[in-house]
């Protein structure tokens, strides 16, 4: 499997990180990974990478030490709180450290200055599992997984429904980079950053996709050729589940929105079925939803590749 072919930047912070072509050559080499689960070569023996998060993680933490495992890696999982990160020692000190003593650093946080101010210092490869306005490693998983399931991504019609977190704002980047039409559907206030739309807008123009569309209109997504959502509340948000029910009772993903379960549907998981997705919809669609988390392992290892080899 060749590597940095394509010129790979040395952080993954955003999936703005990555262009087109350097999008497409991770998931064929995912694909490739995901082939020879258990033949490939171990591709980044020696090294030792860490993983450092202040967020509880079901997915991420699997995904990154099994995947880093079998590629030879060395995994080190470090608790934010047990370090002070930005307390008790500075992000540039902890920067300075960790770019001695590890090969690269996966860190799942709060915000993603923070994230960035590391990445600006550390000499290692820094990789964002997950900030408050990004999540571009759960997007590559979900592109690899539209390109089974399609065989494609270019023109592919996703819609994703809820609020405009950072899932939703790292789907409308890839998808404005990778060619796929993207719709945003919130509630009125629950919109995607403006700056985050006129990024994806200038992509979009800069890489010849569809600009993508931004609505309250639930009924936009008749027209997909698949479904989005997550949950109605993000860890760390700071709102009642009796509002959010109330403000997105009208944006659930249910037999109408799949016009009676014809559209597919990705979940990017945890899910709280009977809110954004009924329970119904959501075991029709669970081998797909299953599939799409299990790609965080393939895509996660393909990335890794890329940018440590």
């Amino acid at each position: 499997m060749s590597t940095n072919s394509h010129n790979f930047p040395k952080d993954l912070l955003s999936i703005s990180d990555l262009n087109s072509e350097q999008i497409e050559e991770v998931l064929d080499a995912a694909l490739t990974l995901k082939k020879n689960r258990h033949t490939h070569p171990k591709h980044l023996f020696g090294k030792t990478i860490g993983i450092l998060t202040s967020k509880p993680s079901l997915r991420t933490r699997l995904s990154f030490e099994i995947g880093l495992a079998e590629l030879g890696a060395n995994s080190i999982f470090i608790k934010e709180e047990e370090i002070g990160l930005g307390q008790r020692e500075s992000y540039e000190d902890v920067s300075r450290v960790i770019s001695r003593l590890l090969s690269g650093l996966i860190i799942r946080s709060h915000k993603h200055e923070n994230v960035a101010q590391m990445a600006q210092i550390a000499k290692i490869p820094i990789i964002n599992a997950l900030t408050n306005l990004e999540h571009p490693c759960q997007i590559l998983a979900d592109f690899l997984t539209v390109k089974e399931y399609f065989g494609q991504l270019k023109d592919i019609k996703i819609c994703f429904i809820g609020d405009g977190n950072n899932v939703s704002i790292s789907l409308m980047l890839g998808s404005a980079i990778a060619g796929l039409n993207c719709t945003v559907i919130t509630p009125p206030g629950h919109e995607p950053p403006k700056s985050s739309v006129d990024k994806a807008t200038q992509l979009a123009k800069h890489f010849g996709s569809q600009m993508p569309s931004i609505t309250n209109d639930i009924q936009a997504a008749d027209s997909a050729n698949i479904l989005y959502t997550d949950v109605w509340i993000s860890m760390g948000q700071d709102t009642s589940k009796d509002k959010a029910l109330r403000t997105f009772e009208n944006y659930q993903i249910n037999n109408q929105t799949t016009r009676n379960g014809e559209i597919p549907v990705l979940h990017c998981l945890p899910a709280h079925k009977g809110e954004e997705i009924t329970e119904e919809i959501f075991e029709k669609n669970a081998d797909l939803i299953f599939t799409q988390a299990e790609n965080r392992l393939h895509s996660q290892k393909s990335l890794l590749v890329k940018l440590l080899c």
